[in-house]
């Protein structure tokens, strides 16, 4: 995550999911700025927030964002201000560097 580990320690991983009917590329892309710009705006306020990767599964319909923050409440005002609707914020877990999984595996030449 960008910079989030500096903003404050006592900072949790957030996981924002939103499923999308009908989200296109452009639709996702616009909305992930929204986020992003109020992202910046709550820091610029002194808030201990930050906004780390924003993924979009286009055959599930489904976008998915992490952030760090001290609580789900800011978060939840950060896509509320960016008028981004959400279905959940969950706490989350990241493991930087996880090992690949068996969906990962190398390309094989066929023999």
């Amino acid at each position: 995550m960008r910079d989030a580990r500096s903003t404050s320690r006592r900072n949790s991983t957030f996981l924002v999911e939103c499923y999308w009917p009908g989200v296109t590329v452009e639709v996702f892309t616009e909305a992930a700025q929204r986020v992003r710009a109020s992202v910046e705006d709550l820091r610029a306020q002194g808030e201990p927030i930050a906004e780390g990767v924003s993924t979009l599964v286009p055959e599930d319909e489904a976008a998915y964002w992490m952030l760090e923050a001290p609580s789900a409440g800011l978060v939840e005002l950060a896509f509320t201000r960016a008028g981004v609707p959400f279905e959940r914020i969950l706490a989350a877990i990241e493991v930087e560097g996880a090992p690949a999984t068996a969906g990962q595996r190398e390309a094989r030449p066929d023999p």
